[in-house]
């Protein structure tokens, strides 16, 4: 489906039916990497999977900000006409989440925060997302999945699940080169979240790899302490996976996430 928001258009999916869960994906990647969990939830959840501006079928068009990204799912649950939903993200997905959050907190009903973090950058990593904007420039998409790829996934997966190395590859080949810039100008200019984890007050998941190297299990310990228990916050480490837990492990993470939604209905 395609919406169109601003004089650009925006690409997602919107499959099955239930309350409302929406999908924000990882960079370099796209909607098609939530697969496995749409296909899995949507007998009992309407799953809305939604590819940043210049990923998938989503058009390159600027400003590109983490901001920005936030308000375009806005504009994507008006044209659903879905007011409240639960937000996963992951990776990038998860600096989105926080951004809506702090835009339009009525909007959410629950918050899945996978293999993120929530403070700012650290000097090495803002040059290498200098570097990969180089890169990108210079020798395209392909230059920067090759780069990526050891940071995305864990060991186990590298030596044992070829398969999901090539499919990862190949959703990270099909971005846009400016899709790419513009999602690193964006994280260079993210801001600082550790504030906005003490006011989040509706029920939280934290999920992570334990061979996460981007974001690893501490950083999401320390998220789970700042949300705190007022939140109702939950922490999970899925044993196996790196920084894209529900790509490595589908059916650990949708066990906890189902898991999770479950708890949330009975309450």
């Amino acid at each position: 489906m395609i919406a169109r928001v601003g004089g650009t258009e925006l690409g997602y999916d919107d499959i099955g039916s239930g309350p409302p869960l929406v999908f924000l994906h990882a960079f370099p990647l796209n909607r098609s990497m939530w697969s496995p969990q749409t296909s899995a939830l949507a007998a009992e959840c309407r799953c809305l999977t939604i590819d940043a501006r210049g990923f998938g079928d989503s058009a390159a068009a600027p400003p590109f900000t983490v901001d920005r990204y936030a308000d375009d799912v806005l504009a994507v649950l008006d044209a659903a006409g879905i007011e409240r939903a639960t937000i996963v993200g992951i990776s990038m997905g998860g600096y989105v989440a926080f951004a809506l959050w702090r835009r339009a907190r009525q909007r959410v009903r629950a918050l899945v925060l996978a293999d993120t973090r929530a403070d700012a950058d650290a000097p090495d990593t803002r040059q290498r997302r200098r570097e990969l904007i180089a890169l990108a420039r210079c020798d395209g998409p392909a230059a920067v999945a090759e780069r990526q790829l050891v940071g995305l996934l864990g060991k186990t997966t590298r030596e044992r699940r070829p398969d999901i190395v090539d499919s990862v590859r190949a959703i990270a080949t099909s971005a846009s080169a400016e899709g790419i810039i513009g999602a690193l100008e964006a994280l260079l200019g993210r801001a600082d979240s550790r504030s906005t984890l003490a006011t989040i007050n509706v029920p939280t998941l934290l999920v992570v790899g334990d061979e996460d190297v981007l974001t690893p299990p501490k950083e999401a310990r320390a998220m789970h302490e700042l949300i705190g228990s007022g939140a109702r916050s939950r922490l999970e480490i899925i044993a196996q996976a790196g920084h894209l837990s529900s790509v490595e492990r589908p059916g650990a993470f949708n066990a906890v996430l189902s898991e999770f939604l479950r708890g949330m209905e009975s309450n």
